[in-house]
C-alpha cells in the first residue's frame, strides 16, 4: 500500500512539474516574443481576455451562455450515446445476429469526418440544435459501441458456461455476469467517447450556430483573436478534464474491484 501510494505521489509531482515547465516556456517564449504574438499571445493577455470575456462577454452573449450552450449540447448527446450504445454494444457482443444488424452500420459511418454528414444531419434535422445533438451523439455512439461488442467477446467462455451449468438463463447470464465483467472496458469507452465528443463539438457549431465555446473558438478564428482562440480551448479542457473525472469516481464506485487482487 505504501509503495502504491508513493507511485502515486511521484506521478502527480511528475504531472505537476510538466504542467509547470508548459506555462513557463510559454511565458518566456510568449514575453520574449520569440514567437509572433498573433499566433502565441501572452499568459497575461489570455488571463485578461478571459476576466473581460467572463465580465462583457464575446459578441454581446454572456459568457456563462456559451459555456451553457455547449455544455448542453454535449451533455445531450453524450447521455443518450452511453444510455444506447453500452446495453446496444453489449447486447451486440453477446447475441450475434444483433451484431450482425448494427456492426456494418457503425463500422460504415465511425471512419467518416463529422462534416461529411454533417451537412446531411443538417438538411434532415435543420440547422438548430437536433443537428448538432444528432452530431455529437454519432460521433459519442460509436466509441462506446464498438468497445462493449469487444469486451463481451473477452469473457472467457469458461464463466458463461459455469453459469449456465448452474441454471442460469441467457438473460441472467448477461445481467449478472456479461455486465460486471465488462464494466471496466465501458467506463473507459466512455472516458474515449467523451475525448471524441468533444473533437466534434467545434464541428457542431460551425454551422448556424451563434453561442457556444466551439463556435466563439471559430468565430475569434476569422478574426485572428489567438488570446480568445487560447480561452475557448482552455475552458473545453478544463470542462472536459472535470467530466472526465467525473467518469473515474463514478468508475471507482462501480467497479471497486478494479486492480485489486480479489
Amino acid at each position: 500500500m505504501k509503495a502504491d501510494k508513493k507511485r502515486k505521489t511521484l506521478s502527480y509531482a511528475i504531472s505537476f512539474f510538466v504542467v509547470l515547465l508548459i506555462l513557463a516556456v510559454w511565458f518566456v517564449a510568449s514575453n520574449n516574443q520569440a514567437v509572433n504574438l498573433l499566433f502565441l499571445p501572452t499568459p497575461q493577455r489570455v488571463g485578461e481576455t478571459f476576466l473581460s470575456i467572463l465580465q462583457d462577454g464575446y459578441k454581446s452573449i454572456p459568457f456563462w451562455q456559451h459555456l451553457g450552450s455547449s455544455l448542453e449540447r454535449i451533455g445531450i448527446a453524450y447521455g443518450l450515446a452511453v444510455a444506447v450504445a453500452v446495453p446496444l454494444g453489449l447486447a451486440s457482443g453477446y447475441i450475434p445476429w444483433l451484431k450482425a444488424i448494427f456492426e456494418p452500420i457503425v463500422e460504415f459511418y465511425r471512419p467518416l469526418p463529422p462534416l461529411a454528414y454533417y451537412t446531411l444531419l443538417v438538411l434532415w434535422l435543420g440547422i438548430d440544435n437536433e443537428s448538432k445533438i444528432a452530431l455529437l451523439f454519432l460521433a459519442c455512439f460509436a466509441p462506446i459501441y464498438v468497445a462493449c461488442a469487444v469486451a463481451v467477446t473477452r469473457i472467457s467462455p469458461n464463466f458463461l458456461q459455469n453459469a449456465a451449468t448452474l441454471g442460469a438463463s441467457k438473460p441472467q447470464i448477461f445481467i449478472h455476469v456479461i455486465v460486471p465483467l465488462t464494466l471496466p472496458d465501458v467506463f473507459s469507452s466512455m472516458r474515449i467517447s467523451l475525448g471524441v465528443g468533444y473533437t466534434t463539438l467545434v464541428a457542431a457549431e460551425m454551422i448556424a450556430a451563434r453561442s457556444g465555446i466551439g463556435w466563439m473558438v471559430l468565430d475569434a478564428s476569422n478574426y485572428l483573436r489567438s488570446d480568445v482562440i487560447f480561452v475557448g480551448i482552455i475552458i473545453m479542457a478544463l470542462t472536459g478534464i472535470l467530466m472526465d473525472q467525473g467518469i473515474r469516481a463514478l468508475k471507482k464506485i462501480f467497479v471497486p474491484w478494479e486492480g485489486k487482487n480479489i
